[in-house]
């Protein structure tokens, strides 16, 4: 007769399990031992700092770039802004110019040619509301005047007031003037708001009051 004795299977499996882990510690414990017996170990791990320093630079040589890639655009933008302005102030000179060309053709045909003193040009009255007038006008000496003219401007209106014929000079009396070339006079005059105005007279007086240069329009 054999006599055997059993184990009871939980204690079975944890027998097993220890020997299993033990032959697998075993196991990773031989394979590292051979991995530092090559050197493989000591390889990788100087590779892995390498690569890492590889990156780093190359992540500092990207920001470097992109940094110079906005400098650049920001460069660009504001080169292309300039040349717009200036193009702008070409554009505005080139319209001065034509305007001033056209200023200057406009007094050259309201002097006559050979004219000498002072002259009345380009007299203009319109109605401003009851009781005013607004008018404009241009004095203008020849091209050739060598001095200043000094003198007054008188303003003469003309029409109809309560059917009869009237006329009324500008409040204050005579405007005092000086130029030498040319000078532009405008404003506003008061007249009674039940006259019917027809005409506006501008007259140039020099100092001794003698008339000099006459100009009427009809409105």
């Amino acid at each position: 007769m054999i006599v055997r004795s059993h184990l009871p299977w939980p204690l079975r499996w944890v027998v097993v399990a220890l020997m299993l882990g033990f032959s697998a510690a075993l196991a990773l414990w031989a394979f590292e031992f051979g991995k530092e017996i090559a050197g493989l170990d000591r390889d990788a791990t100087q590779e892995l700092q390498r690569l890492r320093v590889e990156v780093e630079q190359l992540r500092k040589d990207a920001d470097q770039a992109r940094s110079t890639a906005d400098t650049a655009a920001s460069l660009v933008k504001a080169e292309q802004a300039a040349q717009q302005r200036l193009a702008q102030q070409v554009r505005q000179l080139e319209a001065d110019k034509q305007a001033l060309q056209s200023d200057l053709g406009f007094f050259e045909q309201l002097l006559p040619a050979g004219s000498e003193g002072p002259q009345v040009r380009g007299l203009l009255a319109e109605s401003a509301g009851p009781g005013q007038l607004r008018f404009q006008m241009l004095l203008m000496q020849s091209g050739k005047a060598e001095s200043e003219f000094k003198g007054r401007v008188e303003i003469t209106l003309g029409g109809m007031l309560e059917g009869r014929h009237w006329t009324l000079q500008a409040a204050g009396g005579a405007r005092p003037v000086q130029f030498k070339l040319y000078a532009r006079l405008e404003g506003k005059l008061d007249h009674p708001p039940a006259a019917v105005i027809k005409t506006v007279q501008a007259r140039i007086l020099d100092s001794q009051g003698a008339v000099r240069a006459s100009q009427t329009t009809r409105i």
